[in-house]
């Protein structure tokens, strides 16, 4: 979970928390939990299998933004696949995501934080 210092709100205004940080070399940080045993973001408010978000998605760094969860751009996404199973979890499918779709869900912010992916623009495509 390494990231460049430039990425940090030491740096820039809504670059990500430095306060969860640690630096790693000169050159980068790491989310603080991320270079420990067991690995965990202090970011990650979860209960595995139950939910998981990020407490700061809007301002998360960039090698978190690499990785898209499974459908959820409506393409699979092998990374999330491994690490869903490493943890005991299902795949997510392309059904995963039909919350979106919902009548009740038709607000701007349908994941309720300021920083949501623009819906796919295709059906997704089977795997």
């Amino acid at each position: 979970m390494a990231f460049h210092w430039l990425e940090s709100d030491t740096v820039i205004a809504d670059g990500v928390p430095s306060e969860l940080t640690e630096p790693l070399d000169p050159h980068r940080l790491c989310m603080r939990g991320t270079y420990s045993a067991p690995v965990r973001c202090v970011a990650l408010d979860a209960r595995i299998g139950e939910y998981s978000r990020c407490t700061i998605h809007s301002r998360r760094p960039s090698v978190c933004r690499e990785v898209e969860a499974s459908w959820e751009f409506g393409r699979a996404s092998p990374q999330c696949d491994r690490s869903r199973i490493a943890h005991g979890l299902p795949v997510l499918t392309a059904a995963d995501w039909h919350w979106r779709d919902a009548p009740a869900n038709d607000d701007e912010q349908p994941d309720d934080t300021p920083s949501n992916p623009d819906r796919p623009t295709r059906p997704p495509l089977v795997a």
